[in-house]
């Protein structure tokens, strides 16, 4: 069971395309925790991504993607980092491409774009958190953080969206459910 201070996330409600007017994801997760969610763009446009984004996404050795990078908070608390991956011939001229909030989210916006994810692969590791992200989170020296890289697949297989989320572990704790047939 989750302690009151963790924050237990499902990831399934981040994979799905939001009914008309809704708001994103991350907000009605925060807001059912009477907690006020809310997302700061550090980065959006072209950039060579990881390498292991890159191979996920099949892109070539120094190949373009469009990245989507955010500050997620609760209250005013940086809760995530989060660095979204797009192929160039989905997010190029859309708003995934332009610095401003989508209303909805992304998902919505890639499925109104025609890329629904049919199959989504999570890996999730802990490790020290870099400098950086101990600025960023605003932890102490030596807290681990827990990251979440995901990719979503469209039906026929192709990568439509690569994720890589880090968060404090401390705060962190992922549920995934399964049915089994």
């Amino acid at each position: 069971m989750a302690s009151e201070n963790e924050w237990v996330s499902t990831s399934a409600d981040y994979t799905k395309p939001r009914p008309p007017g809704a708001a994103d994801a991350w907000t009605e997760e925060a807001n059912r925790r009477s907690a006020r969610g809310s997302q700061a763009l550090t980065r959006t446009g072209e950039t060579v991504p990881p390498p292991a984004v890159a191979n996920a996404l099949g892109l070539a050795a120094g190949e373009t993607a469009v990245v989507r990078g955010r500050t997620i908070y609760a209250d005013d608390a940086p809760v995530e980092l989060a660095d979204t991956y797009y192929p160039r011939d989905i997010a190029e001229g859309t708003p995934l491409a332009e610095p401003r909030k989508i209303k909805g989210g992304a998902v919505t916006l890639l499925a109104e774009l025609g890329h629904i994810a049919a199959r989504v692969i999570e890996d999730v590791t802990a490790r020290p958190a870099s400098q950086i992200e101990q600025q960023q989170l605003q932890l102490t020296d030596h807290e681990p953080v827990v990251v979440v890289e995901r990719l979503s697949l469209d039906e026929a297989g192709r990568p439509v969206q690569a994720d890589v989320m880090v968060a404090p572990a401390k705060l962190r704790r992922l549920r995934y459910e399964m049915k089994v047939h």
